[in-house]
């Protein structure tokens, strides 16, 4: 799928290790339907013939924003349900592609992540961030309930308390507490964190196959798990988008 002529997700794929590219960039990579679409189909046709490892990146001066507000709010207040549905949707089958995705995963994480593009981070099973990568949920204050794993995977990387802390106050988590919290697991120069990431998935490539898969089955999360707490959260969500304080908080946000 692509705008303006441009493909929403890049993939490129040598010896043996894929990249997946998110490309929209001009918008921070915020979460729209078009672009989660690009991503499933990209992931299942690497899922068709997997390759060793998977290096998930983004385009631009941010991994990504999370859902687009914008769109969210430019949606008309009748058909909101539907678009939310859609976008939550579409995130929560995407987390779940990537956690069950017959290879090593690792997320090449730049700047701002906030709102549901954590789950893409949370699905990866090595994340390696920059000096200003860093972390924020802002669901309080937009008005919106947390999605994109923040209750179904965020506690077990970082705790509880310190999940439901960061939700509460949207208190973001820079990248040397994300280091600490085990939220990155490497941290690299701004412009080295792809070479970061090639370097761990040249590693990885190099390894026992076989043994890799069976390391990754013995520790991956629970699929199933993770799926009933998407799916409270994709309920949570729909039920709060409609409400007159999402719609206030998103205007406030905004500035319209």
């Amino acid at each position: 799928m692509t705008t303006n002529n441009a493909p929403l997700v890049l993939a490129e794929r040598d010896n043996g290790i894929a990249r997946l590219t998110l490309n929209r960039g001009a918008r921070h990579n915020a979460l729209v339907p078009d672009l989660l679409t690009a991503l499933r189909d990209a992931l299942a046709e690497l899922r068709r013939d997997p390759p060793r490892v998977l290096i998930l990146a983004a385009a631009g001066r941010s991994f990504s924003t999370g859902g687009d507000v914008g769109a969210f709010y430019d949606t008309p207040p009748a058909q909101r349900y539907d678009y939310a549905a859609r976008v939550v949707g579409e995130l929560n089958a995407t987390i779940l592609d990537l956690l069950t995705l017959p290879c090593p995963t690792v997320a090449a994480v730049h700047g701002t992540v906030t709102g549901g593009s954590v789950g893409l981070v949370l699905a990866c099973d090595i994340a390696v961030g920059g000096p200003r990568t860093h972390f924020a949920p802002w669901y309080t204050v937009v008005g919106f309930s947390p999605d994109g794993g923040w209750s179904a995977l965020m506690p077990e990387r970082i705790g509880r308390a310190r999940a439901l802390d960061a939700q509460l106050t949207n208190r973001a988590i820079d990248a040397d507490e994300a280091l600490r919290l085990g939220l990155l697991q490497y941290q690299a120069d701004d412009n080295g964190v792809l070479d970061q990431a090639n370097a761990i998935a040249a590693t990885i490539a190099a390894a026992k196959p076989a043994s890799v898969a069976h390391t990754l089955t013995l520790n991956r999360p629970d699929s199933q798990r993770v799926a009933a707490g998407l799916e409270a959260e994709y309920r949570h969500f729909l039920e709060q988008i409609v409400s007159d304080e999402a719609d206030q908080g998103m205007k406030e946000f905004l500035k319209r």
